[in-house]
């Protein structure tokens, strides 16, 4: 879906429609895969809840919330409060749904919505929380404005974004492979892609143009841990949006080739019988 030479660049219209499909086909992906993703992703989760405070009737707004997390743990911890989970990939919703119901979680709601254009009045929340979603917003400006919009005054907004390609060989040692059978077209610069939003200081730059103050960004390190390295390529060429992309490109001998290659890269990750490959993420707190 990249734009051939010459050609328009893709509209935001476009871009959406493009994500939606893409985040629906994933959807099965993050299901299966659940309990591995929440546990590698978890640290991220819990330092975005501390920093936003919860209190016990809070109301929250998760942005592009997928399966449900960190929005259902702040719908846990705000009894008497209510989460909304918004998605633009009605599938992504409906397995946090099931994971809701699963916890006998009842204070929430699902909307799919686009992050630029938010379904709610001005000053309706006491907190959001964007857990790896900015990447992917075709406007990331005008998304952080309406979070600022919807947010009530000395609300926090905090999201998290992946740091720079080469502090998370958990995906680039998969990436790296396919790369060498499949042709990635480059990500636009400002299009969507899961590195767009790592260097220091960029999604600070958002908050501070929407009006938001006491900007603070911090690192958080996970790993995603999985039992053997055929484990992990399983994993990550059924949930990661770009190599299931690239997979779906290449033909079966390429395939079979990066599988091995992907294997023996992960092997070098295994101790006490589990891969452990790191990552980190970049975090960003402010208040309206």
């Amino acid at each position: 879906m990249h734009p051939i030479a010459g050609g328009p660049m893709p509209s935001g219209d476009e871009i959406q429609d493009v994500q939606r499909v893409t985040w629906a086909g994933l959807s099965a992906g993050w299901e299966k895969w659940d309990s591995v993703i929440m546990d590698q992703l978890g640290p991220v989760s819990t330092a975005i809840i501390e920093r936003l405070g919860i209190a016990d009737d809070q109301q929250h707004l998760d942005i592009a919330a997928g399966t449900g997390e960190p929005g259902l743990t702040v719908a846990r911890l705000a009894p008497r409060g209510h989460v909304v989970l918004t998605d633009l990939a009605a599938e992504m919703l409906d397995v946090a749904t099931r994971r809701a119901n699963a916890q006998s979680i009842a204070n929430y709601e699902t909307r799919v919505c686009s992050a630029d254009d938010l379904p709610f009045g001005d000053a309706t929340f006491d907190s959001i929380s964007v857990r790896f979603g900015y990447m992917f917003f075709p406007d990331v400006a005008k998304a952080t404005v309406e979070f600022a919009r919807v947010l009530k005054p000395g609300g926090r907004l905090c999201s998290s974004v992946w740091a720079r390609p080469e502090e998370n060989p958990w995906t680039t040692i998969a990436m790296q492979a396919i790369a060498t059978e499949a042709v990635l077209a480059p990500p636009g610069p400002d299009g969507p892609n899961m590195f767009r939003c790592a260097a220091p200081g960029y999604v600070s730059a958002l908050y501070e143009a929407a009006g938001l103050r006491d900007i603070a960004e911090w690192d958080v390190g996970v790993e995603l841990v999985t039992r053997s390295p055929a484990q992990y390529w399983e994993m990550i060429s059924e949930h990661v949006s770009l190599a299931v992309a690239a997979l779906q490109q290449a033909g079966q001998p390429a395939r079979e080739r990066i599988a091995n290659a992907v294997i023996a890269k992960a092997s070098t990750y295994e101790q006490d019988g589990k891969v452990r490959i790191p990552g980190m993420a970049r975090c960003i707190v402010g208040t309206k």
